[in-house]
């Protein structure tokens, strides 16, 4: 149990609480989340250590994020591709397109990633906080694809058409 008493005027959080109270507290920053003692290493510094160096995915965090920059832009280049392709009319906006075909896509790569790369290829399955991460992350990658790629795509052709410059937009 921790006993505060009277909370200081100054609001300082380092004179409200004394050691001895903090010590009480047992707040154990480095035995949760990304501070967990003994984390594994990235699932790129995994298959790097696995299919390249065969050595120990901790000694390979450069590797392994350099990896996953090399994917991720081929990854982005495709996405860019396929969105060329289609081709829809103007009743949704580029980036509103772009937005919804980027959030799908990044969910796709989530999967993929999660159910092919990392339990078949790797042998991984990941603890529930993690896979929420894993998945959120890659839907935040998709969400930023969609909205940059799609803000690139009007008005490729002829930009003074496309923007619409001539009726005041």
């Amino acid at each position: 149990m921790v006993t505060t008493g009277r909370r200081p005027s100054t609001w300082d959080a380092k004179a409200y609480f004394a050691t001895e109270e903090t010590r009480n507290l047992e707040l154990r920053f480095a035995d949760s989340g990304v501070f967990r003692r003994g984390r594994r290493s990235t699932p790129s510094a995994n298959f790097w250590a696995q299919y390249v160096s065969r050595g120990e995915p901790d000694d390979h965090p450069t590797a392994g994020l350099l990896l996953h920059f090399a994917y991720g832009i081929q990854a982005g280049a495709l996405f860019g591709t396929l969105f060329a392709l289609q081709d829809a009319d103007r009743s949704i906006e580029p980036e509103q397109r772009g937005l919804l075909w980027g959030a799908v896509y990044g969910m796709v790569l989530s999967a993929f990633g999660s159910q092919i790369m990392l339990k078949e290829v790797l042998g991984t399955r990941l603890e529930a906080d993690e896979l929420a991460l894993f998945h959120a992350g890659h839907l935040v990658y998709g969400l930023s694809l969609g909205a940059w790629v799609g803000s690139r795509t009007e008005g490729v052709e002829d930009p003074q058409k496309g923007y619409e410059y001539d009726d005041g937009n």
